[in-house]
């Protein structure tokens, strides 16, 4: 016997199956050519009034938080993308989806298996070998030691598509993880504006508050000298109150917004209260907000990244469907050693060898094959679904984001002269009051709107820049 056969067979079935592995069954994948708008609406809208307005210029938005130059949120933003939870198990994910790849691509391989094995066999002392004495009779023993291995000839790509589909969703994980950041950061930034808003409400909500006292301070002492009535008194120290019961609302949402950033960080909920309570300023926008053009979005976006990525698996997945109608070709060898004692298994007259091709090809499965490739083409046309979806949801937030920044600085204009008259109004009408040339209710009237405008002043002034989050959130800003 010739040891060297199994490797002359061996070498023109491997070239062949080389040759034929070029060719994969099913559909091969192309990325969806979507049709964008040539501008964004809102930025036609926007006026050249606005302090700030978006712009077609293309930028950088992976860190959109440092345009507001406010280190605090610069540094909360930072810590969260290096200790967040949900981000640590989107990472998680996406060494899980790498380690499956490696399983996929292992299929390309041969495979091969060592064993070993002892078996002693003695015959039953009962027979007729064994009654008389003969050398039949007498203990065996069998030492073996092997390998085997197997090779599947990937010739219809049916494993080559299962790697394909298996980098496809470490794609898909790789921008799960993105959009993770994406969204993240995002959230940060509001959480921290709208502690910021409220820290400067329950500030106007203190200053009223003392103008308020000081009035009804001063209708008291006029009462008392007969120059004004009860029901003056009253409804000074009424406002007064009212406004004081605002305080302690908008304490408790600043104090829930410290815990929420807290939590975000990985951190205790009482982790930033001595960092966070002190009152600090709503940041200022920037004057321009490049925002590029809608075919960047496809690219920039996490989100339509992964549905594409998702778009692409499914589509892979068809590939190893389809290559169940055709046979599966192995290439299938053994080798090993035996003999009756461990020390003679290193003898040549103890090996043996076994090598060949085996085919199958399943004949008949009842439409189970015809029906699972029915099944991944709808699931590819569900994520084609799926994929046209996420683009237009990420037009529709994009443009919305355009339109709700800029509206709101015109809401804010307008909020800002009504600040300014409102406080004219308290003043000329405290002054009338006390000159007795007024009726105290100018000054009740006047200071409640005093007070409501501010208010909505600094609400303005919070959703400006959260508005303007949620454009750099729509824009795809926050990962590199």
């Amino acid at each position: 016997m010739n040891r060297k056969t199994p490797l002359r067979c061996l070498f023109p079935l491997a070239a062949a199956a080389f040759v034929l592995g070029g060719c994969a069954v099913g559909p091969d994948f192309k990325a969806p050519d979507r049709s964008m708008p040539d501008a964004w609406q809102g930025i036609d809208n926007a006026t050249a009034l606005q302090p700030s307005a978006a712009v077609a210029r293309r930028a950088d938005y992976i860190g959109w938080w440092k345009m507001f130059n406010d280190p605090v949120l610069t540094r909360l933003v930072e810590q969260a993308l290096e200790a967040n939870l949900d981000l640590k198990i989107a990472e998680s994910r996406v060494r899980q989806a790498r380690a499956a790849r490696t399983i996929a691509g292992a299929g390309l391989w041969p495979q091969a298996d060592a064993s070993a094995s002892y078996t002693r066999s003695h015959p039953d002392h009962g027979s007729a070998a064994g009654a008389a004495g003969s050398s039949y009779g007498e203990r065996f023993d069998l030492y073996q030691a092997g390998l085997d291995a197997t090779w599947e000839i990937d010739i219809f790509g049916g494993t080559r598509r299962s790697v394909e589909a298996a980098t496809a969703d470490l794609q898909a994980a790789e921008e799960d993880r993105r959009d993770v950041m994406v969204t993240l950061a995002g959230e940060v930034g509001t959480t921290y504006l709208g502690l910021r808003g409220y820290q400067q409400q329950i500030e106007i909500a203190r200053r009223n508050l003392a103008a308020q006292e000081h009035t009804a301070e001063i209708t008291r002492k006029r009462y008392e000298a007969g120059l004004a009535n009860g029901l003056d008194t009253s409804n000074a120290w009424g406002q007064a109150a009212a406004t004081r019961a605002q305080i302690p609302v908008l304490e408790t949402a600043a104090q829930q917004a410290i815990y929420s950033l807290s939590v975000l960080l990985a951190r205790e909920p009482a982790a930033l209260v001595e960092e966070l309570s002190p009152v600090g300023q709503i940041p200022a926008e920037p004057e321009e907000i490049p925002v590029g053009l809608p075919s960047d979005l496809v690219r920039r976006r996490p989100d339509i990244r992964r549905a594409e990525a998702q778009l692409h698996a499914a589509t892979a997945t068809i590939g190893v469907a389809t290559a169940d109608l055709f046979p599966k070709f192995l290439l299938t060898g053994s080798y090993g050693e035996r003999g009756d004692e461990w020390q003679t298994l290193g003898d040549s007259r103890n090996h043996f060898w076994s090598f060949g091709p085996s085919v199958s090809w399943p004949v008949f499965a009842a439409g189970r094959i015809t029906a699972n490739i029915k099944v991944q083409n709808e699931l590819q046309k569900q994520a084609l679904a799926a994929y046209d979806k996420t683009v237009l949801t990420a037009l529709q937030d994009v443009e919305s984001a355009l339109t709700a920044y800029s509206k709101e600085q015109q809401h804010h204009a307008a909020l800002t002269e009504a600040v300014a008259n409102g406080r004219k109004a308290v003043d000329i009408a405290t002054r009338l009051y006390r000159a007795g040339r007024s009726d105290f209710l100018n000054v009740l009237v006047s200071q409640r709107a005093l007070l409501a405008y501010e208010d909505a002043w600094v609400q303005s002034s919070r959703k400006l820049a959260t508005d303007l989050v949620a454009l750099y959130k729509a824009l795809g800003g926050g990962w590199e």
